[in-house]
């Protein structure tokens, strides 16, 4: 195996195909982790559940690929429409704000008609909402795309409520995190390919510049999306049932109860502190290498794929390792991970050590969501769909790009603004420490 990827690779040297490189790297890698994976298939999941399982993960590399597409999007628009890294961060706002307001509704759904109708109704609602960048493409204005997106944000939010505790079911429950965090590493996947493709297409002017048109990815995205919603419309998904199912009500009882859990609580705050650190790095990656000077934005978008491929994998190997080690431990060392990472950043020791930095945060952060929120899960029954809905409104942390967009646009530093997540990935260090003391 090892052989004919040094082949490839000289192969790919001679075309002069550099992207191309890194992605066959991180891909073979990928594959010789999913086969790690597939010998301890028992551990993650159940033989009954083999089928859910599998198509369940297919969707999160969809939500992946959708959500890293707006960290190019946003230096696209600042380059096709000549405007600042503030107005363009509404692009995150709007679309994550769709998460905040649709979350409970969407628990709301999921509790009444199931996980299967929770993910058709995502689905369909994130492929009329890429569809709709035809028509916003017509009126010609920035804020039109910005209703766009807040649709495929209602969609995604479905997506993730359905899949996200949907996963943690599907086999044993001391695996639920290992689970999640295999899952989560397609992810990974979707994101990598959404900024080596996307972001090539997008930035294919001979100066980095934008050169392609935003609505033909939209256009693909939501013909396949449809595609995928008329599948999951034709199968059968187990519905899990707990034994306390009939004890819990739906509506402001639920949230009554979990309101009143301290470390539900707590892992909630420790959830949308992470969503804030890595949504705004996610969307200001681009921005911060481009604003230092140190590359145009072709460049930076193909750096930012090799640090979304380095998340993937981590999350692969994280799923490994916790099956070994107590998930809050390992989330313990991988916060202090990211907070020294962070710092390091901060402390502006040039173009390489700052670039490295930034990748080997990927590393560190990559376990986080689907740790926390499992780990804030655990226990809570027929509470469980409840909580899910909760927990996924977290992704309006990603608002939090728009203050990094002020602070850099009103001071002219463009390394300032990383405090802001350097305060998230602090808080997640104190949640797992303070997790590890209860235990």
């Amino acid at each position: 195996m090892s052989r004919r990827i040094v082949t490839y690779q000289k192969l790919l040297k001679v075309l002069h195909i550099k992207k191309l490189q890194a992605y066959f790297f991180v891909l073979s890698s990928v594959c010789s982790n999913f086969a790690h994976m597939k010998q301890n298939q028992a551990s993650l999941s159940s033989k009954q559940y083999a089928v859910p399982f599998i198509l369940i993960t297919s969707l999160f590399f969809m939500w992946g690929f959708a959500r890293a597409i707006l960290d190019v999007l946003n230096k696209h628009f600042q380059n096709a429409l000549d405007i600042s890294i503030t107005q363009s961060a509404l692009i995150q706002v709007t679309t994550y704000l769709g998460y905040f307001l649709m979350a409970i509704p969407a628990g709301l759904f999921i509790n009444r008609q199931g996980y299967r109708r929770g993910v058709v109704s995502g689905l369909l609602l994130f492929g009329l909402g890429s569809l709709a960048f035809i028509p916003c493409s017509m009126l010609g204005t920035f804020y039109a795309y910005l209703v766009a997106l807040f649709i495929i944000g209602c969609g995604l939010v479905f997506l993730e409520t359905s899949a996200n505790p949907y996963v943690t079911e599907l086999g044993p429950k001391e695996t639920a995190t290992s689970r999640l965090n295999f899952s989560q590493s397609f992810n990974g996947v979707g994101s990598m390919f959404a900024t080596l493709v996307v972001g090539s297409f997008l930035f294919q002017g001979a100066d980095g510049s934008a050169g392609g048109d935003a609505v033909i990815p939209y256009t693909i995205m939501g013909a396949f999306v449809l595609l995928i919603a008329v599948v999951f419309a034709r199968v059968k998904l187990p519905e899990i049932v707990h034994d306390n199912d009939n004890d819990t009500k739906q509506g402001a009882h639920n949230l009554k109860m979990l309101f009143r859990n301290r470390w539900f609580v707590f892992g909630l705050l420790a959830l949308l502190a992470y969503e804030v650190a890595e949504i705004s790095i996610n969307s200001y990656f681009i921005n911060f290498v481009t604003g230092q000077g140190w590359m145009k934005a072709a460049t930076g978008s193909t750096i930012l794929t090799i640090g979304l491929g380095v998340f993937m994998l981590a999350r692969f190997i994280g799923a490994a390792v916790m099956s070994n080690i107590a998930a809050e431990k390992y989330l313990a060392v991988c916060a202090l991970g990211t907070v020294i990472c962070i710092a390091v950043l901060l402390l502006d020791f040039g173009r390489d050590v700052s670039v490295l930095a930034l990748i080997a945060n990927y590393f560190f952060e990559a376990i986080m969501f689907p740790t926390i929120f499992a780990m804030t899960l655990r226990g809570l029954g027929g509470l469980t769909k409840s909580a899910s809905s909760i927990l996924m409104m977290t992704p309006v942390g990603g608002c939090g790009f728009l203050l990094m967009g002020i602070i850099a646009d009103s001071t002219d530093n463009f390394t300032l603004p990383f405090f802001i997540p350097l305060a998230g990935f602090t808080f997640v260090l104190v949640y797992a420490l303070r997790y590890i003391a209860k235990k």
